[in-house]
């Protein structure tokens, strides 16, 4: 049955309901959230502030302190950049240290760490930036805590959208959502779980105020003044959008078919001399990964490579692999520390942008945000910061108030975004191997900023300002400030840029594909 067939017709009882559903102009009223990740987690403390009810919409089971099913990322390394942390710190007061009483760690970003770009290793200084050591599922768990001590804001698990309901009466409107029970859930045993807003009792209360039955196979729909869609990449709704003949926004691809393996090892407080963590740069020819101690005295250990050249799966080979990076600090924690899991994979084609800022009447009503307007390479680690700044920008236009909030959200936000794709999406545009369309700017900024790369090796105000700009504290234009060009003259020829060569002899006797031809699990 397709969306359209869904709608309902104007003698249909359902038409005089769904057509009394209160649209005011403050934004009073009901707002759904597709996805309790973190765009969603972000975007419901935002809108408890405007609206009276909040309900987040969530297809996978919320386990306390771990990362959900449909989070397969949530198995690897995340990055939470300085600007991401300053901006979820204003919505949730004292968030830095509620992780930190649970587990997490916090270090200046070039004193506590140790950051490899290149295979050089980026000047210790102290930045004034602050980084979060924490798994996501702990993050998330903090947040959704918060979250429920907020009158209004309730989490529906076990529940999937399966499309956009536009007002009968206004076809450029959204007014709801249909849902369903998760396929997932109904396919495991056991009846809804306990916990707060997720067991029948909620479930029933729920669909006697905001729900009403369109079919015979348990969709629903659920009415809303506003709906956010923060699925993430896997957004349908696009696909939503062209089925209620309103216009899908275009989109853009970069493929950099990069691969990931993940494995966690017990921590000691003697390694990396106290250290806590170690980034090494992947880029193609150069393998990287990285190190984070995490909470549960872990650390979580991710290796990856691009166009192809992806880490194997299998205990020997993945140690292997961390044997090739351009530097030895991962292979030597590997091999001097107990494993604590297995390798796990993951599979990243290439970022994905929608561009929702050009749609000309983006429909009333509905919002994406999050990684359903933009997923970028998770190298850069951009995703939870540039989502957080999208949900700055919502707060900004609900505050404003007034018309057309669709529109005026999508160009402040896409603003921001513009910033991160440029930086990551150019960055990986300079590798011939990368498809993507190049522009005039990617050409002429690629080289200086590779440069900028080396400097960054010996000159200490090369080195804070690149790591400022890394963690959107800072514009791309600070790298431009004479006393960072004088630097980059002055040692950006130091190395060459151009990666040399990986070498994979120990990595072929172990059984491991060669540069350039790996694949997932080896």
């Amino acid at each position: 049955m397709s969306d359209q067939e869904l709608q309902p017709g104007p003698r249909d009882p359902l038409h005089s309901r769904l057509s009394q559903v209160r649209q005011a102009a403050d934004g009073r009223g009901h707002a759904v959230v597709l996805g309790a990740g973190i765009a969603g987690l972000l975007a419901a403390q935002v809108l408890s502030e405007t609206f009276d009810r909040v309900t987040v919409l969530e297809r996978d089971v919320l386990l306390d302190g771990d990362s959900r099913r449909g989070a397969p990322q949530g198995r690897h390394l995340h990055g939470l950049l300085d600007r991401g942390r300053q901006i979820m710190e204003e919505l949730f007061p004292g968030l830095t240290t509620e992780l930190t009483q649970r587990g997490a760690s916090t270090i200046e970003t070039l004193v506590g760490s140790r950051w490899y770009l290149r295979g050089l290793r980026v000047c210790s200084t102290p930045t004034g930036l602050t980084s979060v050591l924490a798994s996501r599922g702990l993050l998330e768990d903090v947040l959704r805590t918060r979250l429920r001590k907020i009158p209004g804001v309730e989490f529906v698990e076990r529940t999937s959208a399966a499309g956009l309901v536009a007002a009968p009466d206004a076809p450029g409107r959204i007014i709801g959502v249909r849902v369903a029970r998760s396929s997932r859930a109904a396919a495991e045993e056991g009846s809804w779980p306990a916990g707060p807003g997720a067991d029948e009792r909620d479930l029933s209360r729920l669909v006697r105020t905001d729900f009403t039955r369109v079919d015979a196979t348990h969709t629903d729909l659920i009415r809303a003044d506003l709906v956010v869609d923060a699925t993430g990449r896997a957004s349908r709704s696009p696909d939503w959008l062209a089925a209620l003949d309103m216009p899908r926004p275009p989109e853009r691809r970069t493929d950099v078919d990069l691969g990931y393996a993940s494995r966690f090892y017990r921590y000691r407080p003697e390694h990396l001399d106290g250290q806590r963590s170690i980034i090494i740069s992947t880029m193609p020819g150069f393998r990287g990964g990285g190190a984070v101690a995490l909470e549960g005295d872990r650390w979580h250990i991710t290796l990856a490579g691009m166009l192809g050249d992806h880490p194997p799966t299998d205990p020997e080979g993945f140690e292997a692999f961390a044997r090739t990076l351009p530097v030895p600090d991962i292979y030597d924690l590997v091999t001097s520390t107990e494993a604590l899991s297995d390798p796990v994979p993951h599979r990243f084609s290439g970022s994905l942008r929608r561009h929702y800022e050009r749609l000309k009447n983006p429909p009333e009503g509905f919002l994406a945000i999050g990684d359903a307007v933009c997923s970028f390479n998770p190298l850069y680690a951009q995703g939870m910061t540039v989502a957080a700044q999208q949900v700055r920008a919502l707060q900004d236009c609900l505050r404003a108030g007034g018309p057309n909030l669709p529109a005026r959200f999508y160009q402040q936000a896409g603003r921001l975004v513009d910033v991160a794709w440029d930086m990551a999406n150019g960055a990986d545009l300079r590798y011939p191997g990368v498809r993507g369309r190049r522009s005039l700017r990617d050409r002429l900024v690629g080289p200086y900023a590779e440069r900028v790369q080396v400097a960054a090796h010996q000159d200490a105000t090369v080195a804070r300002a690149l790591m400022s700009m890394l963690n959107l504290v800072d514009a791309p234009t600070t790298l431009l400030r004479p006393a960072v060009a004088a630097g980059v003259v002055r040692f950006g020829w130091a190395h060459p840029t151009t990666p040399r060569k990986v070498s994979t002899s120990v990595v072929q006797e172990a059984g491991v594909q060669e540069a350039g031809t790996g694949t997932p699990g080896g």
